[in-house]
Order: C-alpha cells, then sequence, then structure tokens
C-alpha cells in the first residue's frame, strides 16, 4: 500500500450492558446505517435467550458470549499458488479476525433461519451456538476438518 496503515477507531460500548464486543456485533448486524434498529433487534434477541435459558446462573449476555466463542475458529485455510498449482495452506488466525469471522458467521446463519422475527433469529442461533450446535458450529467444525485434511501443505506457509 502506498498510504499507512488506517489508524483503529474507538468503538463506543453499548448502552445497556457497556460493552464494546456487544456494539461491535451491532455494527455488522447493521443495514442501512440504522444502527436503532440494530440495537433494538440484539436486545429483543437477548431479552427471548433470557426467557428461554434453562440455567438459571448465566445472563443471556454470557449466554450470547459463550454461542461466540464457540462458533470462533483457530484455523483457517488461505489459497497459495506455488508452481502452477493452488494449494489450501492451513494457518493461525489472528484473535481480532477470531472474533469478526465468528459474528459475521453467526449473523449470516442467523438470517437463513426460518423462525418470523430477526430477533428470535438471532435468538435462536445463539441458543444454538451456545449448546455446541446450530449452523453456525458446523461452519466453524467444517472449516477445522478442512483445515486438518490439509495439514500436509502446511510448510508452504507464507
Amino acid at each position: 500500500m502506498r498510504k499507512r496503515q488506517a489508524k483503529k477507531r474507538p468503538i463506543l460500548p453499548d448502552p445497556k450492558f457497556n460493552d464494546q464486543l456487544v456494539t461491535r456485533f451491532v455494527n455488522m448486524m447493521m443495514w442501512d446505517g440504522k444502527k436503532s434498529i440494530a440495537f433494538k433487534i440484539f436486545y429483543d434477541a437477548m431479552d427471548i435467550i433470557e426467557e428461554k435459558k434453562q440455567d438459571e446462573e448465566k445472563s443471556a449476555l454470557e449466554i450470547w458470549k459463550e454461542g461466540l466463542s464457540n462458533v470462533m475458529p483457530h484455523v483457517e485455510v488461505r489459497s497459495r499458488r506455488v508452481g502452477g498449482a493452488t494449494f489450501q495452506i492451513p494457518s493461525q488466525i489472528r484473535p481480532d479476525r477470531k472474533i469478526s469471522i465468528a459474528m459475521k458467521w453467526l449473523i449470516s446463519y442467523s438470517r437463513k433461519r426460518n423462525e418470523k422475527t430477526m430477533a428470535a433469529k438471532l435468538a435462536g442461533e445463539v441458543m444454538a451456538a451456545a449448546k455446541e450446535e446450530g449452523a453456525a458450529v458446523k461452519k466453524r467444525l467444517d472449516t477445522h476438518k478442512m483445515a486438518e485434511a490439509n495439514k500436509a501443505f502446511s510448510h508452504f506457509r507464507f
């Protein structure tokens, strides 16, 4: 790049839980710059989780964080051309990228669910992820399997 890398802007914590991770999640979920609607969807999903949860000692936010950590991948495969052939090379993921990927998967797979509202879809996917099931967790397992299958090419690492 010609110019220097852009500085990371500080993310303000959300008003209800006072957590920066929540704001980051809501920013990813937001469409057309409608942040208040995205916050409403997230808080409604937290209320639904609060109603449906089984174990009483965990709050809805803790269940969401647990679901997010269950979706986080530890390795991914990256394409690399070596002498005309393209290899899928497994590599470690940076911590901030882990979180970003987990959030993207959680949001995209909750959008694909077939509940009535987005809040219900998000709540369903988060609760499934917290129990180590659901489409987003399956995506993480598939990513790990792909990295395991291509472990032989790890000596081509960048």
